[in-house]
């Protein structure tokens, strides 16, 4: 059996403590001064942040009948867990977005809105734009593939 004592520097990299920040094409809807599509600025989030927020839009509540009474398991008080994933799917948007800030108050204040899990859908109304730009930021975080990479499985599939 051999003892040695394998490096670990290689796991402390300065770029693990912070969220690289990469551009990719927006929708073809909106365009820029200079009339092309704006780049939109993503901020690859850690799974820490990632977890956290997903954690915000779960609740845990005393499972009951229709009664009202609580389920008892194993001589305990039975949990029921509910998950709201496309409202913490659209702030994940929100917070991986640098640019267009989602979470600017005057941006927020001119679509009239509070909560920055509503601003994707306020700031992108339309389905192929929000699919566009949910699609960017999910495959800047590493949660979908590439959209040419999703065309050539789609193709593959076919065949």
């Amino acid at each position: 059996m051999q003892n040695s004592k394998r490096d670990l520097r290689v796991f402390m990299r300065d770029s693990a403590k912070r969220e690289e920040v990469i551009r990719a094409p927006g929708p073809d809807s909106i365009k820029g001064a200079d009339g092309r599509p704006v780049m939109l600025e993503i901020k690859v989030l850690s799974g820490e942040t990632i977890q956290r927020v997903n954690d915000a839009y779960k609740t845990r509540t005393i499972a009951t009948d229709s009664r009202g009474n609580p389920y008892i398991s194993d001589g305990e008080v039975a949990f029921k867990t509910e998950r709201d994933t496309e409202r913490a799917s659209r702030h994940i948007i929100a917070e991986a977005l640098v640019y267009p800030d989602l979470k600017d108050p005057e941006l927020m204040a001119f679509f009239g809105c509070h909560d920055v899990a509503d601003m994707p859908l306020k700031v992108f109304p339309r389905s192929d734009e929000y699919n566009h730009v949910s699609r960017a930021v999910m495959t800047a975080l590493g949660g979908a593939p590439a959209p040419e990479e999703h065309e050539k499985a789609l193709e593959e599939a076919k065949n």
